[in-house]
């Protein structure tokens, strides 16, 4: 298998992206997410599920603590920082896992850096807030930018393109450009598609299948395939149930080039990308267990 390798700096260590591919676990201490929403919502719980996720080998731990659903309304920053804060402090003193806040909002990134987390996963690609992308810049923070189509309210509201692949190329070197003007280093600068954030069915399969169109914007790619709709419209089956599905679509993102998969089951999903890691490099992998694997360079 062939994939670009990128260097991606967090704080002092450099770790080089596309050696293998990297597994983001999803922790949403929400009420209402569409999978696992009030799961986790209490920080004890959610503390316990991040070092599940961390033991079952995952890289990051993406912890969010607003719905980005379809349909889903804005909370005040408040509410989302009485959710986030006391995870990301409890893990951070035990997890070794890399930690991203999972927001779109300056406030509460800052005070989840503070906190001890690592990279803004960002879904509005600084629209929503203007002042992301000099907070990132200004912290040195890793950013991953997604393309979305309107807002989670209005998102899945008949979206239509008249270029599905170019229009999101666009918008992603667009953003890439914006973040690099604000001061945001190259080597800080991770990008996703957004499958399912304004998107109809057909376009999620299209997206995955083409994930290669996206290689010339020269950054590390994260995608988020894990229980998503369109698995639900192809096998009829609920959230919970998806678990196939989301495998397929991780195999195959892999094969078109994706660095990162952002993942709710993280132990099966790995076990998939082990086995077919050392298939698709034809020789056997050098570490069968599914912990994470930090592999900074320096």
């Amino acid at each position: 298998m062939v994939r670009k390798q990128y260097p991606l700096y967090i704080k002092e260590k450099i770790f080089l992206l596309g050696q293998r591919t990297w597994i983001m676990g999803v922790l949403n201490v929400t009420p209402d997410s569409f999978s696992d929403g009030g799961l986790f919502l209490d920080p004890e719980k959610a503390a316990q599920r991040g070092l599940e996720l961390a033991s079952e080998g995952a890289d990051i731990i993406d912890i969010g603590g607003e719905s980005t659903r379809p349909g889903s309304e804005s909370i005040p920053p408040q509410e989302e920082l009485s959710r986030v804060i006391p995870v990301i402090s409890a893990l951070r003193e035990k997890a070794d896992a890399l930690i991203s806040i999972d927001t779109t909002k300056s406030e509460v990134a800052a005070a989840a850096l503070e906190a001890g987390a690592d990279i803004i996963n960002d879904v509005s690609a600084f629209r929503f807030d203007p002042r992301m992308a000099s907070l990132a810049a200004e912290k040195d923070a890793p950013v991953v930018l997604m393309h979305m189509k309107g807002t989670p309210q209005t998102m899945q509201i008949s979206p239509h393109y008249e270029d599905l692949l170019a229009e999101i190329k666009s918008f992603l070197r667009e953003k890439i450009d914006e973040a690099q003007a604000q001061g945001i280093k190259k080597e800080k600068i991770i990008i996703d598609p957004g499958i399912g954030f304004g998107k109809r069915f057909e376009d999620n399969l299209t997206l995955i299948n083409h994930l290669d169109f996206f290689e010339d914007l020269d950054s590390p790619l994260l995608v988020g395939i894990s229980r998503k709709s369109y698995i639900g419209k192809i096998l009829g089956a609920s959230p919970q149930d998806r678990l196939e599905g989301t495998i397929s679509s991780a195999i195959v993102s892999i094969i078109r080039g994706a660095h990162i998969l952002r993942i709710h089951d993280v132990k099966a999903v790995k076990r998939a990308v082990l086995v077919a890691e050392a298939i698709l490099n034809e020789k056997h992998s050098p570490n069968s267990s599914f912990e994470r694997q930090n592999n900074y360079v320096q």
